[in-house]
């Protein structure tokens, strides 16, 4: 009875509220234009990029108190990031979708040093073939931190460090690249990776929310 009694009195814990934007949600899905892809895809890095996308987890990256980058992970090896300066879907400014290029772990603290110094941040970026040229006038890379929430419930929190390059892919078409410096701390030991990672600008009529 008094067990009963316990239960029946404690606190229930904090629903955790994941952040929502222009319909995306986490566990939600999307399928892109199918036209708008095979118009584009030929001028960029991307290939094969999938139609129908399933949002496996929610980013959430503060730069102030007013202005967030949000990012729907999803199951086709990409993200939906949406730069938003306010509470509500009018206050969204920029929508990209990216695909992770590639992830390259780093192994020393002396490494991930020189990754931070002179890997991160050049005047540009060739990849592939093509010139990028640096976005933001930042000499340093921009460090953010992304707070995760994952399907299972759980959330996790990872220290970045950012520049974005960009290139004319065609005619008013633009590709994106970010290299991203991450660091995780599992069980009290950092863990390391340079994340590199192509996109491009999404429109409201781009995509169509499925669920």
């Amino acid at each position: 009875m008094f067990d009963w009694l316990k239960k029946k009195m404690a606190p229930e814990a904090p629903k955790i509220e994941v952040p929502e934007v222009l319909g995306l949600r986490l566990g939600g899905a999307f399928e892109l234009d199918d036209l708008k892809l095979k118009l584009i895809e030929p001028d960029l890095i991307i290939e094969g990029a999938a139609r129908t996308h399933l949002i496996q987890a929610v980013g959430e990256v503060n730069l102030d108190e007013q202005t967030r980058l949000l990012r729907y992970y999803t199951d086709d090896d990409g993200f939906v990031q949406v730069l938003q300066h306010g509470p509500s879907d009018a206050d969204v400014s920029e929508v990209k979708l990216y695909y992770f290029y590639h992830t390259k772990p780093i192994d020393s603290q002396t490494q991930w040093q020189d990754a931070l110094d002179n890997q991160i941040v050049q005047p540009s970026k060739k990849l592939e073939g093509y010139d990028f040229e640096k976005v933001w006038e930042n000499e340093r890379p921009v460090a953010m931190t992304e707070k995760t929430y994952l399907l299972d419930g759980t959330t996790a929190e990872t220290d970045q460090f950012v520049m974005v390059y960009e290139r004319e892919a065609a005619s008013e078409q633009y590709e994106s690249l970010m290299i991203a410096g991450e660091e995780k701390i599992i069980k009290n030991r950092a863990e390391w990776s340079l994340v590199t990672s192509t996109g491009f600008n999404l429109t409201p009529t781009d995509f169509t929310l499925i669920g």
